[in-house]
C-alpha cells in the first residue's frame, strides 16, 4: 500500500543554480538578533537579478515578487546561499524561482533552506524602456 509519508531518506536539494553567496552580518540584524527579512529578500532580488541579466542578455528591472515564504530564521554567521531556477520566459520577462539556503556551523553539509520566492524581472533598454527577451536556445 503506498504511502502519503514523505521517504525520510530523501534530502531535500536547492532547485538551480548558485547566483549569490553572502555573510549574515550583526549590522543586517533588528534589535532582538534576527537577521531582517527585507535583507534577506534583497539578496534574493539581486540572486534573482544576476539570473534574469543573463537569460535577457542585458538589463532588467524586478516587477513582482510573489509566494515569498520564510521557512526558518538566519542567524549571525549563516553563509547565506541564494539558487535561481529560470521558471519562465515571456515576450519581456524572465519569472525566477530564488531559494534562500544556509551553511550553518563549521560544516558545509549543514544545509538549511530558509526562504524562497518566486520573482518576475523585465527586459529594459537604456532608456527604461520594455525590450523582448531572445529565450536561450537548448544548445546555450
Amino acid at each position: 500500500m503506498p504511502s502519503n509519508t514523505p521517504d525520510a531518506s530523501a534530502v531535500e536539494v536547492p532547485r538551480g543554480e548558485l547566483s549569490l553567496r553572502t555573510l549574515a552580518m550583526p549590522a543586517d540584524t533588528n534589535p532582538s538578533g534576527d537577521i531582517f527579512g527585507g535583507w534577506v529578500m534583497s539578496q534574493m532580488d539581486i540572486a534573482g537579478g544576476i539570473a534574469a541579466w543573463n537569460v535577457a542578455d542585458g538589463r532588467v528591472a524586478t516587477v513582482a515578487v510573489d509566494g515569498f515564504t520564510f521557512h526558518r530564521p538566519i542567524n549571525v554567521g549563516d553563509v547565506v546561499c541564494c539558487y535561481a531556477d529560470v521558471l519562465r520566459t515571456g515576450k519581456t520577462s524572465i519569472t525566477v524561482l530564488i531559494q534562500a539556503w544556509v551553511l550553518r556551523g563549521r560544516r558545509t553539509e549543514n544545509r538549511i533552506k530558509v526562504t524562497e520566492g518566486t520573482f518576475t524581472f523585465v527586459a529594459i533598454d537604456a532608456d527604461g524602456n520594455k525590450r523582448q527577451v531572445e529565450p536561450l536556445s537548448k544548445d546555450d
